[in-house]
């Protein structure tokens, strides 16, 4: 019996991680994360995976079953279940921080945690979690147990040999699957142009606490909301300090609160104070701990750098840790926040100035010792630009994989027994936008009408004609919006030459969209003649 993989996000790119398995004619995902917009995609919030293939078979689709609790794994669950409500498994922590989404959403659906290194049936599918290390609490890898064999799956993971929880990522485990003999390995691919090993995250204990004891103004510190080991460094390092610490960031406090209710976080209560509370007491004595790292326009950091944020004002001496990397895409917005704070007085520390962060994805040994444990006979890797997963595919091949296929969006792989098959763009991968409260669609069709509208405007062109004869009664009435500085010689061109067009159309009852196609090509002619640019030209005509 065939098993079948479909990629519907996540290879090729930084996010929208999700795939596909297929057995027995039934569906299971594998993570439903979303992708944060790049600096192109105009007015775009969100980006998901294209679910069409899988909600053309909603009724085959069993369940789903995380590996970790971050954005761009389980942050388009609410988009999905609002379609197909099929019950969701995860390691508890990251079943909590989706249920948080879903309800946000106004959904209720079946959350399953499941304990590590337990198998578990669901219909067709057998599976377990295995734990894994990476910038997050409860990660996991997970291994399927299919006709044709152990299908296992990373997840996001390192080799961290001291991780803030204690709990490595189980090379033992990996290694008795791998005796078993695993048909396909799916693995982790964002640092595999790095060479060596990731440092551990307890490294970044000392220079947390050394920045923090030279502060003498308020300390800020921004990361990811759901990177509970670094915030439980941070705070540490701020009450062995003696500061009072606030948490700002709706998504910071939710997942403070969610950590310090299942366990991974540990925090002395009399030590957190209301954001409202820093104001009331001397800086030296406050750390702010809130969302912001990637240079999101509305985060609690952005809002600062701007001088925007109703709470938290930036004065000289203060000092800022913003303890992530930017996402490939978020570099331009996140030097802008870190110009914004320089100029505010603000000392600045970051990865690329300071020992502040560390990834929570392995590097190129770590990458090895892993596929010589799990020893697989087919290897495809994941997670990443194209770059990544070939730079992963060339080390696969260095350690004597037998099979290595690098796949993209939209591949479907086949395993049937001894073949391994790869159907290239065999299911819909386009990138679906979330505009506002809407899903606006796939394709790149919106992105390039916007980039248009905000390259060359828009001119609105209206006219009112006689019902009987098609003459012009008033008009044309031409009104731009962002498309030269001063639009007027060129507006009253166009508009004499919309007049001629019209007039030549007269002598009977008006053919309203001849009418308009004959404005819009007329605004272009002149448009182009005079500024070289083509505007977006609406036409509107009046009956009278």
């Amino acid at each position: 019996m065939s098993v079948a993989l479909s990629f519907l996000g996540g290879l090729g790119e930084v996010g929208r991680n999700c795939a596909a398995l297929e057995v027995a004619g039934r569906l299971a995902l594998i993570d439903c994360g979303l992708m944060f917009p790049e600096e192109g995609m105009l007015g775009v919030d969100l980006v998901l995976p294209d679910f069409a293939s899988v909600l053309a078979r909603r009724g085959d689709l069993e369940c789903v079953v995380l590996t970790h609790g971050h954005e761009d794994h389980v942050g388009a669950l609410a988009y999905l279940l609002a379609e197909a409500p099929v019950p969701v498994y995860g390691t508890p922590l990251t079943v909590e921080l989706a249920r948080s989404r879903i309800e946000e959403a106004g959904l209720t659906t079946d959350l399953r945690p499941v304990a590590p290194k337990e198998w578990v049936q669901h219909g067709p599918f057998r599976f377990m979690l295995i734990p894994v290390s990476h910038s997050i609490p409860q990660g996991a890898g997970v291994a399927f147990d299919t006709p044709e064999g152990l299908v296992v799956h990373s997840g996001d993971f390192k080799l961290d040999p001291t991780p803030i929880d204690g709990v490595p990522t189980d090379l033992p485990e990996f290694a008795a699957l791998g005796r078993q003999g695993v048909r396909l390995l799916l693995a982790d691919s964002t640092n595999a142009e790095e060479p060596g090993f990731v440092p551990s995250e307890s490294s970044l204990a000392r220079p947390l606490y050394e920045l923090v004891v030279e502060s003498r103004g308020r300390l800020i510190a921004a990361c990811f909301a759901s990177h509970l080991h670094r915030v439980q460094q941070i705070v540490e390092a701020a009450v062995d300090c003696g500061r009072y610490v606030a948490f700002l960031g709706r998504s910071m406090q939710r997942n403070v609160a969610i950590g310090e209710a299942l366990g991974p976080l540990r925090i002395p209560p009399d030590a957190v104070i209301p954001i409202e509370e820093v104001l009331t007491l001397p800086a030296h004595r406050t750390a702010v701990v809130c969302t912001g790292s990637q240079g999101e326009p509305f985060a609690a950091l952005s809002l600062m750098a701007s001088g925007d944020h109703r709470w938290v004002k930036v004065e000289e001496g203060d000092t800022v840790l913003i303890s992530a990397r930017p996402i490939p895409g978020n570099e331009t917005r996140m030097s802008r926040v870190i110009n914004g704070l320089l100029r505010l007085g603000a000392r600045v520390f970051h990865g690329d100035n300071a020992p502040i962060h560390v990834s929570g994805h392995g590097a190129q040994e770590e990458l090895r010792t892993f596929l010589n444990v799990v020893r697989p006979k087919a290897f495809v890797p994941v997670h990443g630009e194209y770059r990544h997963l070939s730079a992963h595919a060339a080390l696969a091949r260095q350690m004597g994989v037998p099979e290595v296929v690098v796949c993209e969006d939209g591949d479907r792989l086949v395993l049937d027994g001894a073949e391994t098959r790869v159907e290239r763009g065999a299911v819909p991968a386009r990138q679906v936008f979330v505009d506002g409260l809407e899903v606006a669609g796939g394709g790149t069709g919106i992105i390039r009408d916007r980039r248009h509208l905000c390259e060359d405007g828009v001119i609105v062109v209206v006219v009112a004609v006689d019902g009987r004869s098609g003459e012009v009664v008033e008009g044309p009435d031409l009104e731009s919006h962002g498309f030269v500085e001063e639009p007027a010689p060129v507006l009253a061109q166009a508009a004499a030459v919309v007049a001629e067009e019209l007039a030549a159309m007269s002598g009977g009852p008006p053919d309203l969209e001849a009418m308009r196609r004959r404005m819009v090509q007329a605004v272009n002619r002149v448009t182009r003649g005079q500024k070289s640019r083509k505007a977006v030209v609406i036409p509107v005509v009046l009956v009278t």
